[in-house]
């Protein structure tokens, strides 16, 4: 069926051939139809849904989409819901809660899934413990390849994933962490610590989140083992799991770099109240910023009223400088956050800025000075140009140091947005402008030329 077909079944609510034809898509699809209708139909279509469906349907949804559902849900399919859910998933789901909501779902677990859901979410926000599940396979280095192979079947069904197993002792100290294939090729007369390597890449439940995305991506895993202190096996971070923080983060840093205050929900969940709460603060911060442009243009009234010509290079010069920020601070920003560069390499970072930011305000100092030249004489040309170098430079400083002295500090170097980046060169560039002309100017005045 295609989409149309869909959306013209949606528009007359006819629930039972909707219904029919979401039988047959995947989980993630039938979210997705689920996501776009209204409340009310949401609800009903999702009663209408075969149980397995619709729970395995829930987890693909946005988390303020699987609140809202659950105020409309009977204690009985909630209770359904959270025990199918799994571990991972249901800790994203109660972490947002409010109270009231959160222990109304709690008394519904059962005594395991209770207890569980309380470990994870003893974990501090945004730590690897709140990421990860507690479903994973373990075997011992005394066993047998036939007796682990066995065990694994057993137990691999209800685990997260069962391409890597763990190798443990007793105590559940973690020893190691192997690919299933080596159990699948070894000899079944084999120990597992015959194939041992004990060579494996573990998180601590403390570490931050993106930590298992970075770890991830420089060893290409599927899944990381989580320990606690003393070495014991506590979870395993998958993949999938990744996916979704990689996406969120990068929608965090798009967002602060733009000035935004990161959203808690996705935009289209986000009521227009929330979107003004979350712009209004660094639009009122950027203000005041702009204002001391505006102050340093009263500064120079004199400077300007004796060269009018000096006006007409002030969007550009500003512009300039603006956008040569905002390009140094997202290199930066980017290369930090992808640790391609590292804080320690501040000092390296910093000079080969300088050598790039003067090349590149030479390179348009010379143009601009030219264009000066013709648009009034020498003197605003020489002006104007010496100018645009300075300011090129100085701006592609604030835009490196700003992310560097944040990570300094122990803060996103996100918050170095370009809109920051760019009111401050605003600022730089005017006071750079006026000063090199009235000097240019005074001196000029002052011999007579």
């Amino acid at each position: 069926m295609t989409n149309p077909d869909l959306e013209k079944l949606i528009a007359q609510k006819d629930w039972r051939a909707l219904n029919t034809h979401l039988s047959t898509l995947p989980p993630p699809e039938t979210a997705e139809v689920l996501s776009n209708l209204e409340q009310s139909d949401r609800v009903l279509l999702f009663h209408m849904l075969p149980r397995s469906q619709s729970v395995e349907s829930f987890s693909y949804l946005e988390t303020s989409l699987q609140e809202s559902l659950l105020t409309e849900l009977t204690d009985e399919d909630t209770q359904q819901i959270l025990t199918t859910l799994r571990p991972d998933d249901r800790t994203v789901l109660l972490e947002g809660l409010p109270r009231e909501t959160l222990s109304r779902l709690l008394r519904l677990l059962n005594p395991q899934d209770l207890q569980e859901a309380r470990q994870l979410l003893g974990y501090p926000e945004e730590s690897v413990g709140r990421l990860m599940t507690p479903d994973f396979v373990v075997v011992l280095p005394r066993w047998t390849i036939e007796q682990s192979l066995r065990h694994i079947r057993s137990r691999g069904q209800g685990s997260e994933t069962i391409s890597t197993i763990y190798v443990t002792d007793e105590n559940w100290k973690l020893l190691d962490a192997l690919e299933l294939e080596q159990f699948v090729l070894a000899q079944p007369s084999e120990t597992v610590a015959q194939i041992m390597n004990n060579t494996f890449i573990a998180l601590s439940a403390q570490d931050d989140r993106e930590e298992a995305v970075r770890q991830m991506q420089k060893y290409d895993l599927f899944a990381l083992p989580v320990i606690n202190d003393h070495d014991v096996l506590l979870g395993i971070v998958t993949i999938d799991d990744v996916f979704d923080v990689a996406e969120e983060e990068a929608t965090e840093d798009i967002q602060k770099g733009a000035a935004v205050e990161p959203l808690k929900h996705s935009y289209r969940e986000s009521s227009i109240w929330a979107l003004y709460l979350k712009r209004i603060p660094w639009l009122g911060a950027l203000l005041l910023v702009n204002l001391a442009a505006s102050g340093v243009i009263v500064m120079f009234e004199d400077t300007l009223a004796s060269a009018l010509a000096l006006a007409f290079f002030i969007p550009l010069l500003m512009g300039s400088g603006g956008n040569t920020g905002a390009q140094a601070a997202t290199l930066m920003v980017r290369a930090l956050a992808t640790e391609d560069i590292k804080v320690s390499q501040w000092l390296t970072t910093v000079t080969k800025e300088i050598f790039v930011g003067s090349i590149l305000g030479i390179t348009l100092g010379i143009g601009v000075g030219l264009i000066g030249y013709w648009r009034g004489e020498a003197s605003i040309g020489l002006a104007v140009g010496l100018s645009m170098a300075a300011i090129v430079l100085a701006s592609n400083l604030i835009g490196v140091l700003f992310p560097v002295m944040l990570t300094k500090l122990h803060v996103d170097p996100a918050v170095a947005s370009s809109p920051m980046v760019t009111s401050t060169a605003d600022v730089t560039s005017l006071i750079l402008y006026f000063s090199i002309a009235t000097t240019i100017l005074r001196n000029l005045k002052e011999t007579g030329l």
